[in-house]
């Protein structure tokens, strides 16, 4: 059970501070809730706790699992470049994939979307769905980043991105910044 100004993590909206724990009649059933302030948006949210287990929440991860996420940023790609199908339907089903995996919550499986993604801006422009998933995770990356390591949004980003510096990106809009050949 999480405690008071615990730091949780929401799966697919980031991190967030345990604000209070209240108790509230429900249908005469008396339910607690989490109140969860999150920490990179204006937004808090009432969880109940039976379901902060269906949901997903969690600690933030420890120091050597986010170190294990930023190793896997300078791995290559499960699936070859080649390999991938760029086709509408093909990114439908790439999509689905990415939005399970997101949903869990788990670390290590957002880093990889996110350097997979990395990887196919090498190839070719992203499409607005790419880009919004690629965004998406370097946000949940560095936000969790931010938390554990302590460190600024600038250098976290800086961090995630560090990696795919040697490459020339064709989608340019993503990094905001240009990129030396």
């Amino acid at each position: 059970m999480f405690n008071l100004n615990d730091h949780v993590i929401y799966p697919g909206h980031g991190v967030a501070l345990v604000a209070d724990i209240i108790e509230k009649m429900v249908s005469g059933t008396t339910i607690r809730f989490l109140k969860l302030n999150f920490l990179f948006k204006d937004m808090t949210i009432l969880v109940p706790t039976y379901n902060i287990a269906t949901i997903g929440i969690r600690y933030p991860s420890p120091q050597a699992d986010v170190d294990s996420a930023l190793q896997e940023l300078t791995k290559l790609p499960e699936k070859k470049l080649e390999s991938i199908d760029f086709t509408p339907s093909g990114w439908n089903r790439r999509h689905k994939d990415y939005q399970v995996k997101i949903q869990s919550g788990k670390l290590l499986e957002i880093a990889k979307i996110y350097r997979d993604l990395m990887h196919v801006a090498q190839q070719k422009d992203l499409s607005f769905g790419e880009r919004t998933v690629l965004q998406t995770t370097e946000e949940l990356i560095a936000q969790e980043i931010q938390v554990v390591k302590k460190r600024e949004r600038e250098h976290v980003v800086h961090i995630l991105r560090a990696p795919f510096k040697q490459f020339i990106f064709h989608d340019r809009s993503f990094l905001q910044q240009e990129v030396s050949s």
